[in-house]
């Protein structure tokens, strides 16, 4: 006897157990744990093919790759983290992230990149930490960092780059930078009203140190303000921070330990410099109002204010689209019946045109759903005792006499030895303190149970 095989019904049941991306295996060279490949020291020059779409970090470190071609990762639209240190890569072909804007963490440092070029980075608007350090780079294109909004943190440490595009880099653009490291780098001549110019965030984690500074009063002027208003970057690394005397390449000055060598220059004004002012995090349930001020140190009566908001871009007083949201002349910004997607970071930029200052201070905001009403064991526990003390006292006081009140023991007398018999074994034990021979002095019409070995009688009579 034969069975035909009913392949159409038991194929389209294995369409519907097998889920999603079950059928993506993992390449043969790499690791593939949940959401996480890691194909490090494969001995890699090229991408691996078929690699698991629904993947989050790539791992591609300390391989051969030589350069990255377009859509590389067009095929990993979840892709968050991507690693791909210690590789000779030199060059990123135009459309490289491809379909791949949820990139947060790209770590390209250990390469041989010599020019950053301003179409390398399109479309990460959500990337928030770029290693470039330990490269080749000779330059950075003006556009480079351009379209990266959410970045925190850039490296381009230990390279050769001589120029760097800080005015590239403003609140509007760049609101959550705080990080941008150029350390042990070519630079000798920066144009510090750019540098003046960057937001006092970005100033606050500027590093520079280890460059090859030209000695001069501008440069001393920006690190003396720097230094004054105790920024970590410059604090942290005091005597990396040299300069060479021009004329005299090999004489390094340590400018901020020796002083007097620009003690002909004027720094007692902080002029053009932001200023920037910290404050706290704001906690507040859905649907509540939240009301934010934008107090700074400037205190001219001409100032504009401009907030920056993670869910509605930047809020100025001319440009409101919200009814719900009000600006206040004086910067204090009204955000009524806040929601979850309201939380995030906003940063209020105070301008003074006049002497051309700025100052921002930025809030953290947190949007909490309301949660059901807690249980509040504390008042419950003590309500339970006090009832329970209520009880006890009642029990103590107020229990009747079943042998009338002439048998109650008046103040005075002395505790009365009740013992238990044992009809079985024949022993007696006494649950009280007093020893049996001092029972002999009992008082009379007292009822005891027991008072010598040989009595047989349960009632006394004195």
């Amino acid at each position: 006897m034969t069975y035909e095989p009913c392949s159409g019904p038991l194929l389209v049941l294995l369409l519907v157990l097998v889920p999603p991306g079950a059928e993506e295996a993992c390449p043969s060279v790499c690791l593939c744990v949940s959401d996480t490949v890691s194909c490090s020291s494969s001995g890699l020059t090229k991408m691996p093919l078929a690699l698991p779409s629904f993947s989050t970090t790539l791992d591609l470190s300390h391989n051969y790759f030589t350069w990255l071609y377009p859509g590389s990762f067009q095929e990993m639209p979840r892709l968050e983290n991507l690693r791909m240190a210690h590789n000779q890569l030199a060059l990123l072909g135009q459309g490289v992230f491809r379909n791949a804007s949820g990139l947060r963490h790209l770590d390209l440092s250990s390469n041989r990149l010599q020019l950053v070029e301003q179409h390398y980075f399109q479309g990460l608007w959500r990337l928030e930490e770029l290693l470039l350090f330990n490269n080749k780079i000779v330059q950075v294109e003006a556009g480079t960092l351009s379209g990266l909004s959410s970045l925190k943190k850039a490296y381009f440490s230990i390279n050769e780059i001589s120029r760097f595009p800080f005015s590239s880099i403003r609140d509007h653009s760049h609101p959550f930078l705080a990080m941008l490291d150029l350390s042990s780098n070519r630079m000798s001549r920066l144009p510090w009203e750019d540098v003046k110019a960057l937001p006092g965030l970005v100033q606050r984690g500027l590093y520079l140190h280890n460059n090859s500074l030209i000695c001069d009063c501008s440069m001393y002027s920006v690190f003396w303000h720097w230094n004054l208003r105790g920024f970590s970057s410059v604090r942290d690394f005091a005597d990396e921070h040299t300069c060479t005397i021009e004329g005299s390449p090999r004489a390094a000055l340590r400018f901020l330990r020796r002083t007097r060598f620009f003690r002909n220059c004027t720094v007692e004004k902080a002029a053009s410099l932001p200023v920037t002012v910290y404050l706290s995090h704001v906690v507040v349930t859905d649907g509540a109002t939240v009301r934010l001020d934008c107090k700074t140190s400037l205190r001219s009566q001409a100032l504009s204010f401009r907030w920056l908001s993670p869910s509605m871009g930047t809020i100025t007083k001319t440009a409101i689209d919200d009814s719900l949201v009000e600006l206040f002349p004086n910067g204090t910004l009204d955000i009524r019946a806040a929601r979850v997607n309201d939380s995030g970071m906003y940063v209020c930029t105070a301008l003074d045109a006049k002497r051309a200052l700025n100052a921002t201070r930025e809030v953290n905001v947190t949007v909490l759903l309301p949660g059901p009403e807690s249980f509040n064991t504390g008042y419950t526990t003590l309500t339970g005792c006090s009832i329970t003390l209520v009880g006890v006292l009642a029990y103590l006081f107020m229990t009747p006499c079943r042998c009338g009140c002439h048998c109650c023991r008046h103040p005075g007398s002395p505790a009365v030895s009740i013992a238990t018999y044992d009809p079985d074994a024949l022993t007696l034990a006494s649950v009280l303190t007093h020893p049996v021979r001092e029972q002999h002095r009992m008082q009379a019409n007292k009822r005891v149970a027991f008072m010598d070995d040989g009595m047989t009688e349960w009632d006394l009579e004195s």
